[in-house]
């Protein structure tokens, strides 16, 4: 069998997604209060994350290739470009290197920080839902329960950042996860909405149980969540509350998915979300930088 292309190892970590999910876990350790004492330490955690989400997504594959054989036949494993059974060694061999990279990032902290295991207990509790995503219990196919275990991953990420730094206790990042996790999961929703259709043999969604629109106002509430906890930090004092024009973009973009929702524009609601999760991460980020 011919060896695997690097753009079919590409295609399957998805490094968008992981490169995003890098800069997420940085963004984390750089709001809760990075030194030059914890630096190392952040980059080495951010590079755990993306080889963790890299490895979760090879995993993601490898679970729905009989699915995709179907659905997605073009996909690297379904496709024949990338075996099976190479896949999970592959993603076996990177999670064993993200445990690794953590491990030196706690134990640089140790000496300085008294929290130095806040990032172990952090990295244990997002590979115990990324075990529980795909493998077992398959949250992913239980609807509702899977975008809240796949929302909960992306908001940790924030807090890991933040735990690679020392910081993990602090309420602010706190805040910071909560409005990722709302966010990100009102998009969850909505993406069940764009793929309903798609889902219907596999998957028992949100959509599937209440129709789409009420998903969509479910999901519409959730996200002004989101808005709060992106809110509350100014208001609690965390930052100038002039600064609040920072988060401004992030609000205007969830707020105006309204109209979107309400008329069945799914696809382009859900990357208005993503959009404003980004916008308000960096609202944050700028609010740090100013202050």
């Amino acid at each position: 069998m011919p060896q695997p292309s690097y753009k079919a190892w590409l295609e399957i970590s998805r490094p968008l997604n992981v490169v995003l999910g890098g800069i997420t876990c940085y963004l984390g350790g750089y709001i809760a209060g990075i030194d030059d004492s914890t630096y190392i330490s952040l980059i080495l955690s951010t590079c755990s994350v993306m080889l963790f989400m890299a490895a979760g997504n090879i995993v993601n594959d490898i679970m729905d290739s009989a699915i995709d054989a179907q659905a997605h036949p073009s996909r690297p494993i379904p496709s024949g470009r990338i075996d099976r059974s190479l896949a999970k060694g592959v993603a076996g061999s990177i999670w064993i290197v993200s445990l690794l990279l953590m491990g030196v990032s706690a134990n640089l902290l140790k000496d300085t920080m008294e929290l130095w295991w806040g990032a172990i207990i952090i990295w244990g509790i997002a590979a115990i839902l990324m075990l529980s995503y795909d493998l077992g219990p398959r949250t992913k196919q239980r609807g509702l329960i899977g975008n809240i275990v796949i929302s909960l991953m992306v908001g940790i990420v924030i807090i890991f950042g933040a735990a690679s730094v020392g910081m993990v206790y602090l309420p602010l990042i706190w805040l910071v996860g909560a409005t990722s996790f709302f966010i990100n999961l009102a998009r969850e929703i909505v993406k069940d909405c764009e793929d309903m259709e798609s889902d219907s043999k596999t998957r028992n969604t949100l959509p599937m149980a209440v129709g789409k629109q009420k998903a969509r106002m479910v999901a519409y509430s959730i996200s002004m969540g989101g808005v709060v906890c992106a809110a509350l930090p100014y208001y609690l004092g965390y930052f100038n509350l002039g600064f609040l024009l920072f988060q401004l973009p992030a609000v205007l973009l969830i707020l105006t998915c309204n109209g979107k929702m309400m008329a069945g524009d799914d696809k382009s609601c859900q990357l208005q979300l993503r959009q404003g999760l980004i916008m308000g991460l960096l609202g944050f980020s700028a609010s740090v930088g100013f202050s």
